[in-house]
């Protein structure tokens, strides 16, 4: 599988990213500039997490609004896995292919430490290694942390099954503990805390590594599928 690792003006967790899926789970993965658009020949779009554009205006307006995520909405709309991960999140939301947006956090302040989650859907691409309920650790790192939404648009999230992943301690005041969503077809995940920084022992926790394992063994399966 081929990863592109989209690397926007002040993103600063790309290498993070790219580490993960090059040199731990070992699958090809490119960093790619972002004025570099053409995403054709990738599988995969990870969206790492940063200050793009120095989160002017707000983090991820800008970048939400640059020429690379016109292929970022065509490989969504295709199907393929759209992953987001803090500033991706936000940029996703910003670009409109996730609901919501993001606050600053409770208390007014940047978090750095490891939070407890739980895996409320281990029906998406994303998550089918996982157990439902099962309780995973990912560091965060953010300062507009705060997921909000009315309660029309988590309604919906509700109904669909969106909420992907919860705080288990809700460490920003994200409405109703969410952590990581999905869009309704389920292949377009955003999250705040950073799977990528969870992949190896080493790094305090390795619970992060089955998320990517989970996206390689399903198209692995979808393409054994395509190809038959």
């Amino acid at each position: 599988m081929k990863f592109a690792v989209i690397v926007f003006p002040g993103s600063n967790c790309d290498r993070d990213m790219y580490h993960a899926v090059k040199e731990v789970l070992h699958e090809e993965a490119d960093l790619v500039w972002y004025q570099n658009s053409n995403l054709e020949s990738y599988d995969g779009i990870l969206l790492p997490g940063g200050f793009s554009y120095g989160d002017y205006l707000r983090s991820g307006a800008i970048a939400a609004s640059s020429d690379v995520m016109v292929q970022v909405r065509e490989h969504a709309a295709k199907g393929k896995p759209v992953l987001g991960v803090c500033n991706g999140f936000q940029i996703l939301t910003e670009a409109g292919l996730l609901p919501g947006s993001l606050m600053r956090n409770k208390t007014l302040s940047f978090m750095c430490h490891q939070e407890e989650l739980i895996v409320d859907n281990n029906e998406t691409i994303f998550t089918a290694g996982y157990e439902k309920g099962e309780i995973v650790r990912f560091p965060i790192a953010h300062g507009e942390g705060n997921y909000f939404c009315d309660q029309a648009t988590l309604a919906t999230l509700k109904a669909n099954n969106q909420i992907v992943f919860s705080y288990r301690n809700n460490p920003n005041g994200s409405t109703a503990n969410i952590a990581g969503i999905t869009n309704k077809q389920g292949n377009v995940l955003g999250m705040m805390p950073h799977p990528e920084r969870a992949v190896e022992a080493l790094l305090g926790s390795a619970d992060g590594l089955m998320l990517f394992q989970s996206i390689v063994q399903n198209w692995r399966e979808s393409s054994y599928v395509t190809n038959v």
